[in-house]
């Protein structure tokens, strides 16, 4: 048996090649050899098979660092037999990296792979709440339009006391496959379009689709602390999926309206507090309806200026994640009155001369 060579060596590309530099080498190598284009070329498939287990080696971290180390002794011969394989059991054992390079879903047939199924689609609708109705949470309903499973058949497709019967040309698998030298290729079967079944006598209601437009409603639960820009997802609420395969899902955006009186940032909640001068230099405690019609006491300390701000700790917008609440910031303003009485005028002259400390020490 010949001495391997080198794997680096096989693929073209220096010791510290990059990963993205090792795929790419193998691509081009893989590509140039490969069987099917060298049909009779046994020289072809020893370099294929040569670049392969080239690649499988320079592809894995671990095995590239102890070939690095160790060289071809330093593997111990263990993992696929490259050198008794024939080129269709390689193909077959590296059906997943070969699909990756050469195309993908249209790709090498696996024999025994089964036909993925397709799920119906998935729908977006948008959902307003007030500003009470974010922080409460609860059941709000939402209307689609859209496909839903028939009544009739109860989305089968088939007229009732029928069923749809295996389709004869795929088996069911909604694949069928052509051979093109030693690579087996995959496609849609053009007779049931991929369902793996066909429809004798289709249902008179939805006319063989298994499904009909309709309008319909839909209970959303909505957390307590939702937000704008959020998301929720239903799933299996979407559009139904061919025959029976399962309903995509159901997501719905939020948007919340402005409040008049409340803000929020985040998990905390803002308002503004108006005060009389009286209550601003004495102080005051006073309560608060949140839109939630929670009522929260505020103190305000004496002498609160304008502009200041009262937080209350934990009475803001709940949490998604049910750790507590934000908090509440009231923001203090000072109402200045624009008409005095003449007492008023003459109580206010002696308050600012009180305040001054001119007026004259009593008795």
């Amino acid at each position: 048996m010949s001495e391997k060579r080198d794997y680096y060596e096989v693929l073209g590309v220096a010791r510290e090649a990059s990963d993205d530099d090792v795929k790419k080498a193998y691509r081009q190598a893989a590509l140039k050899h490969h069987p099917d284009r060298n049909q009779g070329n046994p020289e072809a498939e020893v370099k294929f098979k040569e670049a392969t287990e080239a690649y499988t080696v320079l592809s894995d971290g671990e095995k590239r660092a102890t070939y690095d180390r160790f060289g071809h002794a330093g593997l111990g011969g263990g993992g696929f037999d490259f050198n008794s394989a024939g080129v269709g059991d390689i193909l077959s054992h590296f059906q997943d990296m070969f699909s990756d390079f050469f195309g993908g879903a249209g790709g090498f047939s696996g024999g025994g792979r089964r036909r993925r199924v397709e799920r119906g689609q998935d729908v977006r609708v948008e959902l307003a709440l007030s500003l009470a109705e974010a922080l409460t949470g609860g059941k709000h309903e939402v209307s689609i339009h859209g496909a839903v499973a028939c009544d009739t058949c109860h989305g089968s497709g088939a007229k009732p006391g029928t069923k749809p019967e295996t389709c004869s040309q795929c088996r069911g698998t909604g694949q069928v496959t052509a051979q093109r030298g030693f690579i087996m290729f995959s496609s849609p079967c053009a007779r049931c379009r991929g369902t793996g079944q066909m429809i004798a006598t289709p249902c008179e209601t939805c006319r063989g689709q298994g499904a009909v437009e309709k309008q319909r409603k839909v209970l959303v639960n909505v957390p307590g602390g939702i937000d704008s820009e959020q998301r929720l997802r239903v799933p299996g609420q979407g559009m139904p999926g061919p025959g029976s395969a399962p309903a995509g899902d159901l997501y719905v955006d939020i948007e919340v309206e402005a409040d008049e009186h409340f803000e929020r940032h985040g998990n905390d909640l803002g308002t503004r507090l108006t005060l009389s001068f009286a209550e601003a230099a004495l102080g005051m405690v006073t309560k608060l309806v949140l839109p939630d019609e929670r009522e929260v006491l505020v103190k305000v300390e004496a002498g609160a200026q304008p502009g200041s701000v009262v937080v209350v700790k934990n009475e803001g917008a709940p949490r998604l994640d049910r750790a507590g609440r934000g908090d509440l910031h009231v923001m203090l303003s000072v109402q200045v009155p624009k008409k005095l009485s003449k007492n008023a005028k003459r109580l206010l002259q002696e308050l600012e001369k009180e305040l001054k400390g001119e007026t004259e020490p009593a008795g």
